[in-house]
């Protein structure tokens, strides 16, 4: 027995609507333990929605489908299933009022093209949708099928499954379990170095533990299936546990956690505060220190120093060095940060000065060189080295520039007499 999520809707193939419906219903099937194995994106094309039902129909016992109940020609949810399963559309005299009470209730008249939104298949029972039109349905039109229909409208779409279709699966039977993971992320080590970290782990059947790349990070899935949350994390637990003496300081925090958010309250914990300068992230690492909401009370600001004259007067980078070594340069990043820190008065200061691209290299510094410093609370500096490869393209570099620079700090605030971020 599992699920499967077929979402209707020319718009959605097209790119034109961000399918987050998706996400939703795989977490919801996840939350009551529903297996889940298949996806589907569809058209509004009949043939093609008859073909996602023929091969759905084979392989799950529930199929949710979301989009196509609207009233306009394009809208063939209903009367496709209908027509698959060789059933005649019925009018719903519930559904009927419901709708024309909620255009009254707004002054309006309703629409006859709305009429077309009261048919469901004979013997299927009503969905109901108490904020929109489109009603969905629940219809079991053959034994061990049961097909399940919401509006494509993501709001409407959760209550309804809230409110009506949850306590329908559970009565079912379905819902008895959970199905819980921890997403576990890591910064400075690849996936496949990782991977042969964990490998013994990969053969455990409950919970189980799969590597995903990301983007400047990796992660590790691990998921457990029990008759609750609170059994599932237990079962969690020690598997994370493993990982994390395995992994030592490559792994930053699980799920929703970020290397701005682990930074912050690393910070926060040691009353530290942070200031930074950037060149050619340009703002970018300040940016994602300041989506951490509370941040104002150890990010006190930054100077982004694109210009050599910036860097001299607001940071009190030398001249001779910015002329020798230029101002890409590990001493050059060094007293961006040193200067940075002093200038605004914090416990921490840290810098980025690179070449992004697609121009400005040289033969001896590439696109991709990126330079990091890194300001102590002692006033000690050091500076690092990283080089992202021209391949990456600009706006890629920028982005893994700000988190390395984390990275950097995070590692830091870790092992404060190690010398070593």
């Amino acid at each position: 027995m599992s699920a499967e999520v077929i979402c209707i809707g020319t718009e959605l193939l097209l790119g034109d609507i961000l399918n987050t419906n998706c996400q939703y219903l795989a977490q919801e099937l996840a939350n009551l333990g529903i297996p889940h194995y298949y996806q589907t994106v569809v058209g509004d094309n009949v043939d093609r929605i008859h073909q996602v039902l023929d091969t759905a129909s084979k392989r799950s016992s529930i199929l949710i489908f979301t989009g196509g109940l609207g009233p306009t020609p394009d809208d063939l949810t209903t009367e496709t299933i209908a027509s698959f399963f060789d059933t005649p559309l019925t009018e719903n005299a519930a559904i009927l009022q419901d709708i024309e009470h909620k255009f009254a209730s707004v002054g309006r008249v309703m629409s006859p093209s709305n009429r077309k939104q009261a048919l469901v298949p004979q013997g299927a029972v009503p969905l109901p949708n108490p904020t929109g039109t489109a009603p969905g349905m629940i219809w079991q039109p053959q034994e061990g099928i049961t097909i399940m229909t919401f509006p494509g409208v993501p709001s409407e779409m959760h209550q309804m499954w809230r409110d009506t279709a949850v306590p329908f699966l559970k009565s079912q039977g379905w819902g008895k379990d959970t199905i819980y993971s921890e997403m576990m992320r890591f910064r400075g080590i690849g996936e496949s170095a990782l991977a042969e970290k964990v490998a013994h782990l990969f053969n455990s059947p409950n919970p189980t533990v799969a590597p995903y790349a990301g983007k400047g990070e990796v992660r590790l899935r691990i998921t457990a299936k029990a008759v609750d949350r609170t059994q599932a994390e237990a079962m969690i637990r020690p598997v994370a546990t493993e990982i994390k003496n395995i992994a030592g300081l490559d792994y930053f925090g699980s799920d929703e956690a970020t290397l701005a958010s682990v930074v912050g309250n690393l910070l926060t914990d040691a009353q530290q505060t942070l200031s930074v300068a950037e060149s050619c992230t340009g703002g970018g690492l300040g940016a994602m220190l300041t989506e951490i909401p509370g941040s104002s009370s150890y990010f006190l600001g930054g100077v982004i120093a694109y210009a050599n004259q910036v860097k001299k007067a607001l940071l009190n980078v030398r001249e001779q060095d910015l002329a020798e070594y230029g101002a890409v340069s590990k001493i050059v990043a060094q007293q961006m940060a040193l200067g940075v820190k002093q200038r605004l008065q914090t416990d921490w200061g840290l810098s980025i000065t690179g070449i992004a691209g697609p121009s400005g290299d040289t033969e001896t510094k590439p696109v991709g060189l990126v330079y990091f410093g890194l300001a102590t609370p002692e006033n000690k500096t050091m500076g690092y080295e990283y080089n992202f490869g021209k391949q990456r393209g600009r706006e890629l570099i920028r982005y893994l520039s700000a988190c390395s620079a984390l990275d950097l700090l995070r590692r830091s605030l870790m092992t404060p007499n190690s010398g070593h971020a």
